[in-house]
């Protein structure tokens, strides 16, 4: 039973990195892939539960959130965000340039 768990959960994670990555929005692929790479085996059911959320929100909104040209709306204002938006500086601070906004 516990390796059919697993497999789930295996499954999930990869399907969630695909969505973040094969967004169709090519600044936004660039932010949510990478870190969806980096995070997602650490989230808990309800966290990944919101990211799925989030991966649905339109991506001209969702990216306009992460890099502040409009404020994210308080349903989506958690600590998830927030370490989305960290993550962007972090990413720009490693590629040393500013793709992904």
């Amino acid at each position: 039973m516990r390796g059919l768990l697993m497999t789930t959960d295996d499954a999930r994670l990869k399907k969630l990195k695909f969505r973040a990555w094969r967004r169709g929005f090519r600044e936004a692929d660039l932010i949510l892939g990478p870190f969806a790479d980096n995070h997602v085996h650490t989230m808990d059911e309800g966290e990944l539960d919101w990211f799925e959320r989030l991966l649905e929100t339109p991506d001209q909104d969702l990216y306009a959130w992460i890099i502040g040209t409009l404020p994210t709306p308080p349903e989506y204002d958690t600590e998830i965000m927030n370490r989305i938006k960290a993550f962007r500086f972090e990413l720009n601070d490693l590629r040393g340039d500013d793709r992904g906004g």
